[in-house]
């Protein structure tokens, strides 16, 4: 089976299904099953306790517990294992964009596919929709109980259960 890894906290919120889009800077003619594998990596953690991925993870069963590590705290999410396993259902790039104006700033309001399809809500708040860059759009999302795997770059064969 085809696999991905992705960082959390973004992996755990595929598995949950709030984060329907995955954003790459790269393109895939890939459509089809894809293991979501939650790599090693916890360099983007404190955006975990950032809104909305808190409440996304919290609502999904992932509980904020005392522990030193991350700010002396941290989410016991799954790591280095295989976590969802999802299907790849297209692959457009961004094409453009509302800005709103706010305190001397510009905020992202929703992003345009090259497909037509506009991006919007919370779902900005889990990728990188910088112009130019790809949205693979993810459906039949199940969540399964973490597989220990050994993650790599790009798509990449997963030869688990």
């Amino acid at each position: 089976m085809k696999a991905i890894t992705i960082l959390q906290p973004w992996a755990s919120l595929i598995a949950c299904g709030v984060k329907q889009i995955e954003t790459r800077g790269w393109a895939t003619k890939y459509r089809g099953e894809i293991a979501i594998h939650a790599g090693v990596g916890k360099q983007f953690m404190q955006l975990a306790k950032a809104e909305p991925l808190s409440s996304a993870l919290k609502a999904n069963g992932f509980k904020y517990l005392s522990y030193i590590d991350i700010d002396k705290k941290k989410y016991f999410l799954p790591f280095g294992a295989m976590i969802a396993i999802a299907e790849i259902v297209d692959c457009a790039k961004m094409v453009g964009c509302t800005l709103d104006n706010v305190n001397n700033g510009h905020k992202l309001i929703s992003v345009t596919l090259e497909n037509g399809h506009v991006v919007s809500g919370n779902e900005l708040e889990f990728g990188d929709y910088t112009l130019g860059r790809y949205a693979w759009i993810l459906a039949n999302v199940r969540r399964i109980e973490p597989i220990p795997a050994k993650g790599m770059q790009r798509i990449w064969e997963w030869n688990g259960p």
